[in-house]
């Protein structure tokens, strides 16, 4: 619940969507964005070369959405698209298909108000079933019955010049990608706070649960193997 005595302030927010084939999820995702309590002043969606009706979905949501297109390209490369096409003050990102809680910024610019000295801040992600997933499909997975801290893309907001103090999205990286950009937020010493709240809706289909386990455990593997190096290294300057 935000503090209803602290004074938001007049801030754009810019929100980067990525999107690829998101025809299923993605009005209610630009749903969940315009239903804030405080608004946005732009909502970026990239469509990371969708062969489906996504971009037809996107463009007849209405003008407040800026649409841009790109070939397949992954969403490292669409996030880091959308922040260069943005201008706001802080940035927030979502994923096609997962949500935001109605107050998600409303909280989070209220967290900036009373420690001024944060460059993000990130709240409780709750994972959900998709509908279509069936009884067989829910049984391989267990979701955490309680909603659990996320320092994940979708349920942070930054400030612009503390996010690019550490860089783009490094976009040869196709699977943990927002780990690596996190890691490096760390090493550039970037202020962070979690709020005890959920900002964050993760949904949970067939098509997230259609990367083999195999092929998680390799990119990530790469992933912090490259974080690793990196700071063996600065260890050695």
């Amino acid at each position: 619940m935000t503090d209803s005595t602290v004074q938001l302030p007049q801030v754009a927010v810019s929100v980067i969507l990525p999107v690829y084939n998101g025809e299923r999820y993605i009005i209610e995702a630009l749903d969940s964005i315009s239903s804030q309590t405080y608004q946005p002043a732009e909502v970026i969606v990239v469509d990371d070369g969708s062969t489906d009706k996504t971009v037809d979905l996107v463009e007849s949501y209405g003008s407040s959405i800026t649409s841009l297109r790109q070939g397949n390209s992954g969403a490292a490369t669409a996030r880091n698209t959308g922040i260069q096409a943005s201008s706001g003050e802080y940035l927030a990102f979502l994923d096609h298909d997962d949500l935001w809680v109605a107050n998600k910024l409303e909280m989070q610019l209220a967290a900036f108000v009373k420690k001024p000295e944060l460059d993000m801040v990130f709240g409780h992600a709750t994972q959900f079933y998709c509908q279509s997933l069936d009884e067989t499909e829910r049984s391989k997975l267990k979701l955490p019955e309680k909603p659990m801290p996320a320092y994940l893309a979708g349920s942070r907001l930054v400030k612009r010049e503390s996010f690019l103090k550490a860089g783009l999205y490094d976009p040869s990286i196709r699977m943990g990608e927002c780990l690596e950009w996190h890691a490096r937020a760390i090493d550039a010493g970037l202020k962070m706070c979690m709020l005890p709240e959920v900002v964050y809706l993760r949904r949970i289909h067939a098509t997230n649960m259609g990367r083999t386990a195999a092929e998680s455990r390799s990119e990530y593997a790469r992933v912090m193997k490259r974080l690793l190096d990196r700071r063996r290294q600065q260890k050695r300057v």
